[in-house]
């Protein structure tokens, strides 16, 4: 696979030199670390648009997240899913990390990559902005079918029907995106949903192993 994958790119810079002997398209590098918000996904839509105006043969999306916002994080994989461009994600350098949303931005690239001594995984949605003391009251039919569960709970046990209905909707609704974007890329789309479901992680060389990314690469130009 890694050899297929290098002769994919050196094909996509000999097209790019064309038969005239023109310089090469450029390789456009794209650096994303820390948290995923509307800031990320701003940089990488204007990063991908910049590189389909000056005809890049390549984006490399280098990153390094523990996660995000679900919201920004489906805004750069709806523009990496409509790139012209060829998008490679890597996870680099060595001791990065691609965890919640950065899995499901892997999930969605042309090639993956990851570098050695890094991870990725753990892709259970997390609600943001759970009650506090402070919060509104829920309604009142909420209110009833809370002290409905209260009252069939074992002792000890602890009910919150609405919240628990709600992270259900969200985890199947997450595990339902990464199994699209599983199959659309040829990866492992099993182990997709346990990262969702479980909240599993693998290292590059498992990754590698179980079909998730492409290949391991110690930098960028290595990956080239």
């Amino acid at each position: 696979m890694k050899l297929l994958l290098q002769v994919v790119v050196s094909a996509w810079l000999a097209l790019a030199a064309g038969a005239t002997g023109a310089a090469p398209a450029p390789v456009i590098v794209l650096p994303l670390s820390g948290a995923i918000g509307p800031a990320s996904a701003d940089y990488v839509t204007r990063g991908l648009a910049r590189a389909d105006r000056e005809g890049a043969q390549l984006v490399v999306l280098q990153i390094d997240t523990p996660g995000g916002l679900d919201t920004s994080m489906r805004e750069i994989i709806k523009a990496i899913l409509a790139s012209r461009i060829p998008v490679a994600v890597f996870v680099g350098p060595s001791g990065a990390r691609a965890a919640s949303a950065g899995t499901y931005i892997l999930y969605a690239s042309h090639i993956a990559a990851m570098a050695p001594g890094t991870n990725l995984g753990a892709a259970t949605p997390i609600q943001i902005g759970m009650p506090s003391p402070t919060s509104p009251s829920p309604p009142p039919a909420i209110e009833k079918e809370r002290e409905k569960d209260k009252a069939k709970a074992k002792p000890g046990e602890e009910t919150n029907a609405p919240q628990d209905t709600l992270t259900k909707k969200q985890t199947h609704d997450a595990a339902a995106y990464i199994r699209g974007l599983a199959q659309l890329r040829g990866r492992n789309a099993e182990w997709g949903e346990r990262a969702v479901r479980e909240a599993v992680s693998l290292s590059a060389d498992e990754a590698l192993a179980q079909k998730v990314i492409d290949l391991t690469s110690r930098d960028v130009p290595e990956l080239l």
